[in-house]
């Protein structure tokens, strides 16, 4: 039995012809039984012979060695894969065919899933929230603050006792541990939200063959046997083999670091999961996945840190300590100024006797007064320090990055979020950008006439033949017909399906059947820089070769000598003729449709053609596609315009579509034309000299026929400029400009794996007004941030000048750790809002803490210390109370005058500080809430705060001093700027 095992030939491509040959047999016995003249033939032999070579023919798709088929691709061994008997030979033991794919069932699917693996590997275990709170422990103002705590503990407990006297550095490791929770909180939901950012970022879209059409499925449902397809700048998603193709080079830099790009071929077939396809278009059948690829064994120890700390969370962390700096100084002060004024007698006790008598002094009580005096400056340690500040940040990055998600932009590096406010100038693509990247065919001219849109009949059957076989061999794109009374499906970029589709429906194109007639042997793939692709093809039966190409219209108009008429007739292309085919390109053009014409040369036998002929050609015809605007672009180049932004349109298409498009869109004005120093061809601009091209590059808003190393010019020129350069791109050549720019912003939808990889926010939906979108939030975060410093910095400035007036005069202070904490930890945050779009960007240098927001720091600081100066002095003849409720007075008050004050933040220059207030719930929920906080802590938690409960008199006084900071406000704003420094 086992024997009878050995020798049953499981491969299944035999028991498919076993069952072929069975079928025949009993066909022609069925005959046989009816038919004398087949009655004679005694038996009917069927050759069923496998491939030659030298290769293991009882290898099958379940027994095959998964190990041995990874090895043979990571290592490039064509002996290993001789051994599997060639390519082609393992996709019949993967069960795939290479033409359709595999079987699209669920079922399939699964089954290969089951015996291969899935495509995704494991990722190292993400940090939980105890790392967070343990690396906020380290922070250096957690660790002061901690120092503080202990310090006051200590003395608090010797002082007063274990029932009342834990109460000051009890609240400051209250406060830590609140900081604490709150900061490992949100870093902690930040990280999750990087991890499924990480996530979005790897599920990268492939396109895939199966059932015989073309699929667009996740990277993580690629299984081994598929065939892939690939076009430049696609990343490759798994290990695998070339099946065919054109022109295919690959950067395998990402595995091996090596530069060089790697041609792909019979010769060298093997293709590597991570890599990037730089030329050239093609199909693979993938033969490892996830951990058996050599991507995969990489990255299984890697996992990305997206959690990099940005240059204002740098800016801000260096004030904080700057900050606390100045308060351990000021406290260093205190300290020396309370002890000479101590042990020289000169502070009296409650009885207003002298605490320090020299010897007569007993020593707990020296000790009790160095005790307070080394409280009092712990305290103003306390004061000087923003404990929110940082907190601030990384709540309003983690929010506006959350809400960017919402508003189609995916944040790759948080960075971006605030440099995106700095923007200058934004230099965006059209195509699919400013446009739907919805192409139709239009127009079609047949030489110097013009055709109707089902125009088959109108022309020459040898001219219609020519323009069938330029459209159906040289495309990059596919047509796919299960059946003749199907709809064809039609893939490939917007502008192929469109000449596809116009090939299809109005010549009357059979894709299959023009590729069946002809043989493939060279092709030249788009290339940018070129901006056109080409063929050189041989038809069944002939010797002669033909060139075909396609591409920009003026471009390919210059190749040729000759072209087609209606008729089918070649006529000469004198300078005449050449100027009239012009003349109607440039009114194309002028209408915003790209010009694509279609040119080829037959090659006699006797020549010797190696390279694409490029000289010499005839035109087939010229066709014209329309990409309407998207709606809404106008309303937000306007939008970016009053922000002072300039926008800059880069595009590949001629000057007149680029113009035509930009007048549309609002960029160029209608009286702005060509020749104008607005509109400027990418060659023209290269060929500047660097002082001309410093000098114009400001007043260039349009850039035509452009390449990328034209937009990376521009972009380097821009930013030697002082500008804070924006920039989109989509292609694989537009990775080094992304790089180059301060903030590189790629498309989602047409963008190139490349791209994606060189940008810091993918723009999901490919639409100017996302990116819109994205300058606004930049303005939100470092407006929101402006706002938050102004306010805490009035809350330190002014506790810090009242704590240290009257600890040096009277040797008390007037507000309690616990109190002082309590009013730092006070913060809210707001949308970005139309209004913020109409100031202008923030320079590359400018100021934190501008003019503007210094004068209202001083303004309201200056009315808040003198208010609390006067009730610390006064206080109590005016209010006729004890020192306590004198005190609690002086605490309401600045608590309030800070809660009056966030309205004030709200809006930094504008007088008007309710606008729009109704539509930010976060602040008008924060607002009762610490009202409510501020109730509790005065009228319940009389030991914990240190006050006594007021009369409803009191409370009204504190109301009425701290609402002052209303009108106080809107006078100050009244005080003029320097417009120069208004940046707020």
């Amino acid at each position: 039995m086992h024997k009878q095992e050995e020798e049953y030939p499981v491969l299944r491509i035999h028991k498919r012809r076993w069952r072929l040959a069975l079928t025949a047999i009993y066909c022609t016995r069925a005959l046989a039984n009816k038919t004398r003249l087949l009655r004679s033939l005694s038996y009917v032999a069927i050759d069923v012979q496998p491939p030659s070579g030298n290769y293991d023919k009882n290898l099958s798709f379940l027994n095959i060695d998964q190990e041995n088929l990874s090895h043979m691709v990571r290592e490039k061994n064509l002996e290993s894969l001789k051994q599997f008997g060639g390519v082609e030979h393992l996709a019949l033991i993967l069960e795939t065919d290479v033409k359709s794919g595999i079987g699209g069932a669920d079922s399939n699917v699964t089954n290969r899933k089951s015996v291969f693996g899935g495509n995704s590997y494991p990722k190292l275990a993400a940090k939980g929230f105890f790392s967070f709170v343990f690396d906020a422990f380290k922070d250096t103002t957690i660790l002061i603050l901690l120092a503080c705590a202990v310090l006051s503990l200590g003395f608090g407990i010797k002082q007063h006792g274990w029932e009342d006297g834990w109460f000051d550095g009890g609240s400051i490791i209250i406060a830590i541990f609140l900081l604490l929770v709150v900061s490992a909180m949100s870093n902690f939901k930040q990280s999750r939200q990087f991890e499924k950012l990480s996530n979005k970022i790897s599920d990268i879209r492939v396109e895939v063959v199966r059932d015989g059409r073309r699929h667009a499925v996740s990277i993580f449902d690629i299984v081994v046997g598929d065939v892939v397809c690939l076009k430049t700048g696609d990343q490759i998603p798994a290990d695998g083999l070339f099946l065919e193709g054109h022109s295919v080079k690959v950067d395998e830099s990402s595995i091996t670091g090596e530069s060089d790009h790697v041609e792909i071929g019979s010769s060298n077939p093997f293709l590597l999961s991570g890599t990037k396809v730089t030329d050239g278009f093609g199909s693979m059948l993938v033969t490892s996945v996830a951990m058996n690829t050599s991507w995969g064994e990489m990255m299984r120890s890697i996992n990305r840190d997206l959690d990099e700390a940005t240059p204002l969370q740098a800016r801000l962390n260096k004030l904080t300590s700057y900050i606390g700096k100045v308060g351990l100084l000021v406290a260093a002060l205190v300290l020396s100024v309370l002890m000479i004024r101590s042990f020289t007698g000169n502070t009296t006790n409650e009885k207003g006797e002298r605490e320090y008598n020299g010897s007569k002094t007993k020593i707990d009580d020296v000790m009790n007064a160095v005790v307070d005096i080394v409280a009092a400056a712990v305290t103003i340690v306390v004061v000087a320090i923003p404990e929110g500040l940082p907190l601030a940040v990384t709540l309003s990055l983690a929010y506006s990055m959350k809400r960017m998600m919402k508003d189609n932009a995916m944040v790759r590096k948080l960075s971006a979020c605030e440099t995106m406010g700095s923007a200058t100038v934004i230099c965006t693509d059209k195509t699919g950008t400013l446009t739907l990247n919805e192409m139709k065919v239009t127009e079609f001219w047949l030489g110097k006439e013009t055709m109707r849109e089902d125009s088959s009949s109108e022309m020459a059957p040898t001219v219609l033949r020519l323009l069938q076989e330029a459209i159906g061999l040289n495309t990059s794109g596919s047509v796919y017909k299960p059946s003749t009374v199907s709809v064809p499906e039609i893939s490939g970029s917007p502008t192929e399906k469109a000449i596809l589709s116009w090939a299809v429906f109005s010549l009357g194109m059979d894709i299959d059947e023009v590729k069946q007639q002809c043989m493939t042997i060279q092709v030249e793939a788009f290339n940018s820089e070129k901006k056109r692709s080409g063929v050189l093809i041989r038809k069944n039966g002939e010797e002669a070769t033909r060139s075909h190409w396609k591409g920009a219209a003026e471009m390919i108009l210059a190749m040729c000598s000759s072209y087609y008429d209606r008729d089918g007739n070649i006529r000469e292309l004198d300078v005449e003729e050449r100027e009239t085919i012009e003349k109607i390109i440039q009114n194309m053009a002028a209408k915003s449709l790209r010009c694509v014409a279609f040119a080829h040369r037959k090659l006699e036998n006797k020549e010797v053609h190696k390279k694409l002929e490029e000289t010499g050609l005839t035109l087939l015809g010229l066709v014209g596609l329309k990409d309407p605007c998207r709606p809404g672009v106008r309303a937000a180049v306007d939008s970016c315009t009053a922000a002072g932004v300039t926008i800059k349109m880069i595009t590949g298409d001629n000057v007149h579509t680029a113009r035509a498009i930009a007048v549309e869109c609002g960029i160029l004005h209608p009286d702005e034309d060509v020749d104008s120093e607005s509109v400027v061809e990418g060659l023209e601009f290269r060929n500047y000299s660097p002082e001309e091209r410093s000098e114009k590059v400001e007043k260039i808003r349009v850039m035509a026929r452009s390449s990328p190393f034209d937009k990376l010019l521009m972009i380097q020129c821009l930013k030697q400029k002082g500008h804070v350069v924006a920039v989109t791109g989509d292609g694989t050549n537009d990775a080094p400009a992304l790089k180059e720019a301060d903030i590189g912003l790629s498309m989602g939808i047409q963008g190139t794996e490349v791209a994606k990889e060189s940008s810091d926010i993918v723009i999901l939906d490919d639409n100017f007004t996302s990116v819109v979108t994205v300058l606004r939030w930049g303005k939100c975060v470092y407006n929101n941030i402006q706002k938050f410093i102004q306010f805490q910095l009035t809350v330190n400035v002014a506790a810090l000048v009242i704590e240290f007036v009257a600890s040096v005069s009277l040797g008390k202070i007037p507000l309690t750790a616990v109190q002082l904490l309590w009013v730092n930890l006070i913060m809210a945050t707001d949308q970005p809002t139309n209004e913020l779009m109409e100031k202008p960007p923030v320079g590359r240098t400018e100021p934190l803490i501008t003019k503007v927001m210094w004068r209202n720091i001083i303004a309201h600081a200056l009315y808040q210390v003198a208010v609390l100066l006067v009730l610390q002095f006064k206080g109590r003849s005016i209010f006729s109370v004890s020192e306590t409720v004198k005190n609690t007075i002086i605490f309401n008050t600045f608590v309030l005058c800070q809660l009056f004050n966030e309205f004030n933040a709200r809006k930094l220059e504008k007088k008007n500080i309710f606008d729009g207030l109704h539509k930010n719930k976060l602040f008008m929920a924060i607002i009762p809430i610490t009202v409510g906080l501020q109730i509790v802590m005065v009228e319940f938690l009389k030991k914990f705060a240190n006050t006594e409960r007021l009369n409803w008199g009191q409370w009204g006084a504190c109301i009425g001093i701290a609402a002052l900071s209303w009108p106080i406000g809107w006078l100050v704003k009244c005080i003029p700027v320097s417009m120069d420094q208004v940046r707020a």
